[in-house]
């Protein structure tokens, strides 16, 4: 019987231990996806207690926590710290097989140097260990202590990129970067909401925005102010891709209805985000950027909860639409005006996983490796087996070798072990093969390919 955690945690094969020890382990992270505060970045931030730092904000561990029949008082009301982290304790044990588990542990293991499994009887204790070693664990300590060389968070249009500003000029050693996310700008769904946003927006901007051409002026703005702040990605969170017809005086006409603050029809939002999107990728292009679709999330699913504690509070699952076509004419629009940037695809419904693999295959080219990405298992899919299950698909139709590698797509400062992870299920794939006699055991060239995986491949794709 295998020890749990132990050096070689989920490396089953002789193989995968020597990719993994001898190749992968002292990769530097870039983590060109994650949603961290910058401000909290730049203020090099002391958390108060472990909660802070580990509960605070995280959804996944808020859905076990209501799925184990904790009080929702006790997960993000007004319950003080130690009851939440106790809570948090008393259930772990309950989360064996989720991946939560083996987040936890790792966490602990390589923030705290605690390899106790977390459980009830030792909440207490475990709660003083790890706020006793808080001092030592800042925000900017944790970005070295996990090896981050690249960081890029998610920022609005509208945001002011103070903190990243503050972060170049007080922190020149860290590449934390801003990543253009104009989701808000095509949310017409909420005709009150978006007429709110675009106020905001406008005032970042110093533009009026009374027409649709004024909606693109000031969204440009944006673009170039970001730009100059050493954004190069963007992304988009989208439940499908949009791809239906437009002509500019429709999407005139419907901007016009939206500042009447009349609704629109489903036919009127489906044309305006298309059109929208489509001019805000031309951009991408023309400055070489990497843009980024995470599609698929049903959000916001529990009405109650979204007005008791806003969006993003672990109530999101996977939808169901269909994505093939509107993707593929997405694509093909900008592709043949030679303006398709670099592109990753990111699904949230494995039953959709073919598709994206296969998609990127039809729009490669322009003399860039691996130009248009399947991207890792995100969300849902951020597990042993969506992983194993994104880069199989990605070897059968594409070039795993190409792959552009992991994202936390976090909110926490102690999700950088998920890169551990995720190169741990990498090395374990490769070595089986191996093992199996599927690859050769050219371990130099296969301890390159992880290496690449891990590392270089984005090093080189972004150009950081």
């Amino acid at each position: 019987m295998k020890p749990f955690l132990s050096e070689d945690f989920l490396l089953q094969t002789e193989t995968a231990k020597e990719l993994y020890h001898t190749y992968a382990v002292g990769m530097p992270i870039i983590d060109y996806h994650n949603h961290l505060p910058p401000d909290e970045i730049a203020d090099n931030k002391q958390f108060k207690t472990i909660t802070e730092l580990w509960l605070k904000g995280d959804h996944y561990k808020w859905r076990a926590m209501r799925a184990n029949g904790v009080d929702e008082n006790d997960i993000t009301g007004t319950a003080d710290d130690y009851t939440k982290f106790k809570v948090w304790a008393a259930t772990v044990p309950y989360t064996m097989r989720n991946p939560l588990y083996h987040w936890t542990h790792l966490e602990l293991k390589r923030a705290f140097d605690i390899e106790a499994l977390l459980s009830s009887d030792n909440a207490e204790k475990i709660y003083h260990l790890c706020n006793e070693k808080l001092p030592g664990l800042t925000t900017q300590a944790l970005l070295k202590k996990f090896n981050v060389e690249v960081a890029c968070t998610t920022d609005d249009p509208s945001d002011t990129l103070e903190h990243h500003i503050r972060i170049r000029k007080e922190h020149p050693h860290l590449k934390v970067f801003p990543a253009f996310r104009p989701d808000k700008s095509i949310a017409v769904e909420n005709v009150g909401a978006y007429n709110d946003y675009l106020a905001k927006l406008g005032s970042a901007a110093n533009v009026e925005i009374h027409s649709y051409p004024r909606l693109l002026e000031a969204l440009r703005r944006r673009f170039d102010f970001f730009h100059a702040n050493g954004c190069r990605i963007s992304d988009h969170g989208l439940e499908t891709m949009y791809a239906d017809d437009f002509t500019q005086q429709d999407l005139d006409d419907i901007f016009s209805k939206l500042r009447m603050r009349k609704a629109l029809t489903e036919a009127e939002i489906n044309t305006f985000k298309s059109g929208t999107l489509h001019f805000i990728c031309e951009w991408y292009a023309e400055k070489k950027w990497t843009q980024q679709f995470h599609i698929g999330a049903l959000r916001n699913n529990n009405e109650r909860l979204l007005k008791k504690l806003g969006a993003d509070a672990g109530v999101d699952s996977i939808g169901d639409w269909q994505v093939a076509q509107a993707m593929s004419k997405f694509f093909n629009r900008l592709d043949k005006e030679g303006k398709l940037a670099r592109t990753i695809i990111y699904n949230n419904n494995p039953s959709h996983n073919a598709v994206y693999a296969t998609m990127i295959g039809n729009f490669q080219g322009d003399g860039i490796p691996g130009k248009i990405q399947f991207g890792s298992g995100w969300w849902f899919l951020d597990q042993k087996n969506g992983m194993e299950e994104q880069m199989n698909i990605l070897s059968n139709m594409g070039l795993l070798s190409r792959f552009v590698g992991m994202i936390t797509d976090s909110r926490s400062f102690l999700s950088w072990p998920r890169h551990e992870y995720f190169r741990r299920i990498l090395c374990n794939l490769i070595g089986n093969d191996v093992e199996n006699g599927e690859l050769p055991n050219d371990t130099k060239w296969l301890g390159k390919m992880v290496q690449d995986i891990c590392y270089y491949n984005a090093k080189h794709y972004f150009g950081v």
